[in-house]
């Protein structure tokens, strides 16, 4: 593991790596979230069944909550840009420019906009216009997530830029460049997809704990339903795009990818794949392993052969390229933290193939006129835990992309000692971090108290128009299982 002391450099790092997680944690969890309102929406128009409409008014609160956390996160982690990473942002400037000024122009604009309108306009415009206004909410924070990926994709992957001789700093030559970056159509599809699986397991999850509870179990039933099934497909997505982002790897950041298998000599052509795998880090071997033949080829190459660097290869390569430069004379070697992206790959591969089970098992057991959901409370347990996995997940997938970059943070430009602002000190970076800490802390508690709030008031709240009233009941009926009845 890197030494993260207390040092300006560690102390640095250490704050964005905490106000990047804090913010990642609420964001593919309202991208995705926007999605499945939308779908519920756009369900209740097709079919004309009140309970999809009032499913989107319910989940749509705690979307609500993840919106305006989302912001206010994303605010702070753009200040901590200013106060500890200025020579950073001095020499990415020209090229951040222009994807974050569309990003907040345009899509945020848009996002912000129409969230507006479809939260207080329910009984004001027509039911296929107040759909659009959610479907267009979910498009501008997927184009938000597009520029902001754009400039991480140009940290990955510089294209379409020269280096100013007399300023030191990178010059955008061509925006199209930019924005067709390779490492942005492979990033961007898989961060959507995560997002989507984040959404729906939760909502899933939530579900699951609500039925436990034997609490409106017609609405949540159906709710879970909409989870699974946008879960399983997000899955089956994440999967492709994964696979299709980890090959592009191989030649564009090999070191990133050796240190995700865990190599550090080159693979034979048996290309025997770690499920698990202690490391000695001072000697560059593995202590154990357990190896499963051929799928490191099947996964590489989609063959049963191929030969993968190892990190001492890479290592070597990396030497030759960039020990002549000015940067390069800097970097005494180019191993990554093998650790983290050994077993954060792991953590991603494996929930994968998890979600994509219980997807199937729970569509099995939620199947229509069954009520076997109802008597496997071990699975709903199960659903129930699993809320609090997709985060775990996200995380995992950033420190695979920000951690395989080491020691760049323009990879190949710019090192990351040399991006921290020079007028930055200890203390207040000690400071700055527990005030942070505090601040996000206290907004992680806020979403899940009101979160919670909303589950356990349940779906009478938004049986109204109103998202806060609830409707006079003349009986102790539950509605939705009078709907569900009047259905069957």
């Amino acid at each position: 593991m890197l030494n993260l002391g207390l040092s300006i450099l560690g102390l640095s790092r250490f704050q964005f790596a905490m106000t990047t997680v804090f913010h990642f944690f609420f964001v593919p969890f309202s991208i995705g979230l926007a999605f499945i309102v939308s779908i519920m929406e756009t369900v209740y128009v097709v079919k004309k069944d009140e309970t999809y409409k009032n499913m989107a008014k319910f989940w749509g609160k705690i979307f609500l909550f993840s919106f305006a956390v989302g912001v206010v996160t994303g605010i702070i982690q753009e200040f901590q840009f200013g106060m500890n990473w200025s020579e950073y942002s001095r020499f990415m400037g020209d090229i951040f420019g222009a994807p974050l000024a569309i990003e907040a122009l345009a899509a945020f604009f848009l996002e912000s906009t129409f969230i507006g309108l479809w939260m207080f306009t329910w009984d004001r415009f027509n039911k296929v216009v107040h759909c659009l206004f959610i479907w267009l909410t979910a498009f501008g924070s997927t184009l938000s997530a597009l520029w902001i990926l754009a400039a991480n994709s140009f940290m990955q992957n510089p294209v379409g830029y020269v280096i100013n001789s007399q300023t030191h700093r990178v010059n955008m030559t061509s925006f199209s460049a930019v924005v067709m970056n390779r490492q942005l159509w492979n990033e961007f599809p898989h961060v959507i997809f995560g997002a989507f699986v984040t959404a729906a397991f939760v909502v899933a999850g939530a579900s699951a704990w609500r039925l436990l509870k034997k609490d409106h179990e017609h609405f949540y039933r159906k709710s879970l339903k909409v989870g699974l099934i946008v879960g399983l497909c997000a899955c089956l997505g994440s999967i492709w795009s994964g696979d299709t982002q980890t090959r592009y790897l191989i030649n564009n950041q090999p070191m990133k990818f050796s240190a995700m298998e865990g190599l550090y000599k080159n693979s034979t052509n048996k290309g025997d794949w770690d499920l698990g795998a202690g490391f000695n880090t001072k000697q560059h071997k593995k202590t154990w392993s357990i190896e499963i033949p051929y799928v490191l080829n099947i996964l590489s190459y989609h063959k049963l052969s191929g030969t993968i660097k190892g990190q001492n290869q890479v290592n070597k390569e990396l030497k030759a390229k960039y020990d002549n430069t000015k940067q390069g004379q800097k970097i005494k070697n180019y191993y990554v933290p093998t650790k983290t992206l050994f077993w954060s790959f792991r953590v991603m591969a494996l929930s994968a193939g998890l979600f994509a089970l219980l997807a199937i098992v729970g569509l099995w057991l939620n199947r229509e006129k069954s009520d076997a959901i109802m008597r496997q409370r071990w699975f709903l347990y199960i659903m129930g835990i699993c809320l609090w996995l997709p985060f775990i997940v996200n995380t995992a997938g950033w420190f695979i992309t920000e951690f395989g970059r080491y020691p760049w943070v323009v990879y190949g430009l710019l090192t990351i000692a040399d991006a921290v602002s020079p007028t930055s000190t200890v203390v207040g970076l000690l400071f700055t971090n527990i005030v942070y800490f505090l601040i996000f802390a206290s907004l992680g508690a806020v979403m899940v108290i009101l979160s919670h709030r909303v589950l356990k008031e349940g779906p009478d709240s938004v049986l109204t128009d109103g998202y806060s009233s609830k409707p006079e009941k003349s009986s102790d009926v539950d509605p939705y299982e009078m709907g569900a009845a009047h259905n069957d």
